[in-house]
């Protein structure tokens, strides 16, 4: 299961674009937490600690327990804008956790098994349809990722989320049976499978053309 990771932020005094703009220019990033029937709270965090946990991956489904002013508040991000030219972080939002709480996350498909998998053997490439599966959770139990065993899998075979067993406590948001994997022929199969019968079409329209009249 994912594990808690921290960050230290401090209060903002004032919200509004001129206090937001105020807060980048002295290298912070300003956010906010809110949730859990309290008021929201106005935050900044370090540039460049930020930067870098968003960019290290998974930023949307991991929790965090966010120290503002001595007191920690425990929550997921569930947005974060970023530059349109610098493609740095601007603004982010975080959900604050409640005890007990469950929530919709974004939870990231892992494939295994592909060195016993028949269709790999044969020459297949896997093809990966729906790398992350949105997923109704327990907040202090996000799985890291949903593990698919394709090692019974043969070419042109799939597996559908209705064959998946879940972790305990998680439910599926959105289509059962949507297909998640699939191996696909080795490229240039297809087309050798094509030859022969396009081959055979002259022939085939051959025979059925009428004998011309003398």
């Amino acid at each position: 299961m994912a594990t808690v990771k921290e960050m230290k932020a401090m209060a903002r005094p004032k919200a509004g674009k001129g206090a937001a703009r105020a807060e980048r220019r002295s290298g912070r990033v300003p956010g906010v937490i809110y949730g859990d029937s309290k008021a929201p709270l106005p935050i900044s965090l370090d540039f460049a600690e930020l930067k870098q946990t968003i960019y290290a991956g998974r930023f949307l489904s991991t929790i965090f327990d966010i120290e503002v002013d001595g007191a920690k508040h425990r929550v997921l991000p569930r947005d974060y804008q970023v530059d349109p030219v610098k493609d740095t972080p601007i603004h982010v939002d975080f959900l604050r956790l409640g005890a007990g709480a469950t929530i919709r996350v974004g939870i990231p498909v892992r494939v295994h098994g592909g060195e016993g998998a028949p269709g790999l053997k044969r020459g297949g490439t896997v093809n990966i349809v729906v790398h992350t599966l949105e997923l109704e959770v327990p907040a202090d139990a996000i799985p890291d990722a949903i593990d698919i065993d394709i090692s019974d899998m043969d070419i042109n075979s799939s597996r559908h989320l209705s064959e998946v067993k879940l972790p305990a406590n998680v439910k599926i948001v959105g289509k059962v049976d949507q297909t998640l994997v699939t191996i696909v022929p080795p490229s240039g199969a297809a087309e050798e499978a094509e030859a022969p019968a396009a081959a055979a079409a002259p022939a085939a329209a051959a025979e059925k053309k009428p004998a011309e009249k003398k």
